[in-house]
């Protein structure tokens, strides 16, 4: 009964194992362009699945409340969109003595201007009951600005321009992430009293939908075919944690290995993350306790 109730407690983290084993076993059926077809079923369904699920679940108080932190959405894209990459180009400047090969660091340095993840940022955020509202802001406007940013920032640090389709990576961003926030919300005010009485599990859902980007995240890992790589690069990318490369570097004949930290760094984000989150809820709630713990009592 233990073992039972364990692993209920733990399905989660049980199902990141079975499904990178699945996509290990046989990665053609969820890589791009296979059965399950996930640059449909991931890229549009999936996302858009999370943000009508975070829509449903979230009071519109809440979201209206989290536009006024001001302070706390320039932090955040500050620290994504500026010191995060400037620190990366001098951690790089630092590797660049050692004998890695030198486009997995253009790679690193790639990987280091974009923009913060959708929807995993949003799922891993409200697993450990951080402020959900906030995080759907910060991802959806820092996909916005990145659009912009991100071009600037490589041509900054690598030198390398293109001409970026803004029109469908802005329609798409729109209609996967804006409108089904905007549509759950509208249908919140319709059933919210059922949804106060019946609790669905909207935590449980996401997790789900993160399960499926898991799974289809390491088809296209699993069955990439440029991991041929010296142990020692490939050891440093994987202790360093790390559509639009295709668009700067495009016809590059070293795209395979810039390409390469970014492959990496999807699959171990969204992996590391995940097994984050019972220790940092765990935290949170600690930190919980204690502030209520010191407020002076009236």
């Amino acid at each position: 009964m233990r073992l039972l109730e364990r692993m209920r407690k733990e399905w989660f983290m049980i199902g990141i194992v079975v499904a990178i084993a699945a996509a290990k076993l046989e990665p053609s059926v969820g890589v791009h362009g296979g059965p399950l077809k996930p640059e449909i079923t991931v890229s549009y369904i999936a996302v858009a699945t999370i943000f009508f699920n975070s829509g449903l679940s979230l009071k519109t108080e809440e979201l209206t409340s989290a536009l006024v932190h001001l302070k706390l959405h320039l932090f955040i894209q500050i620290f994504t969109l500026a010191f995060f990459p400037a620190a990366v180009w001098l951690f790089l400047q630092l590797l660049s003595i050692t004998s890695i090969n030198e486009w997995l660091l253009k790679g690193l340095q790639t990987v280091g201007c974009m923009p913060p993840p959708v929807s995993s940022a949003v799922i891993l955020t409200k697993a450990v009951g951080g402020n959900e509202a906030a995080a759907i802001f910060n991802s959806a406007f820092g996909s916005f600005l990145g659009i912009v940013v991100t071009p600037l920032l490589l041509l900054l640090f690598l030198g390398s321009s293109s001409s970026v389709p803004f029109t469908s990576i802005f329609s798409q961003l729109f209609m996967t992430v804006v409108v089904p926030l905007i549509i759950g919300q509208i249908v919140r005010r319709y059933i919210k009293e059922w949804l106060e009485r019946k609790k669905p599990p909207f935590g449980a859902i996401s997790s789900s939908v993160l399960l499926m980007i898991i799974y289809t995240t390491f088809c296209d890992t699993f069955s990439n075919p440029h991991f041929d790589l010296d142990k020692f690069s490939l050891i440093l990318i994987l202790f360093i944690r790390i559509p639009m490369l295709k668009i700067v570097f495009a016809g590059h004949e070293h795209l395979s290995l810039i390409s390469v930290p970014l492959l990496i760094y999807h699959p171990a984000q969204i992996l590391l993350g995940s097994v984050l989150v019972p220790t940092i809820k765990s935290w949170m709630v600690s930190r919980q306790k204690g502030v209520k713990l010191t407020r002076p009592t009236v």
